[in-house]
């Protein structure tokens, strides 16, 4: 069982930059497949980016390409979410889940969740 605590969220203006930071539990942080959602008020969660086991393979949603990066530490059990260029519908709760299956895409079931972080992009 590993456990997920996300953090970095909050509060930043149109067109800044936030880091997001998942940190998981256990010894086994390199077996899992690595994703970052979002849930907006109101809305049904969305996949936002992938990264495989060993992070040599990403992944992203059309509206985040070429703004966010997605990236993995193996050494200190954690997976990164770099925002560029933040706009107003960015705004959402930031979810990281970990599956044990490989693959990289936006449809494939995840075993394990975080509690969220907040980030909200005021225009």
């Amino acid at each position: 069982q590993v456990q997920l605590v996300e953090s970095g969220g909050g509060l930043v203006q149109a067109g800044g930059s936030l880091r997001l930071s998942c940190a998981a539990s256990g010894r086994t942080f390199s077996t899992y497949t690595m994703g970052w959602f979002r849930q907006a008020a109101g809305k049904e969660r969305e996949f936002v980016a992938v990264i495989s086991k060993s992070g040599g393979s990403t992944y992203y949603a059309g509206s985040v390409k070429g703004r966010f990066t997605i990236s993995r530490d193996n050494a200190k059990n954690t997976v990164y979410l770099q925002m560029n260029s933040l706009k107003p519908e960015d705004t959402a709760v930031y979810y990281c889940a970990a599956r044990r299956s490989s693959g990289i895409g936006p449809s494939y079931d995840y075993d394990h969740w975080g509690q969220g972080t907040q980030v909200t992009v005021s225009s």
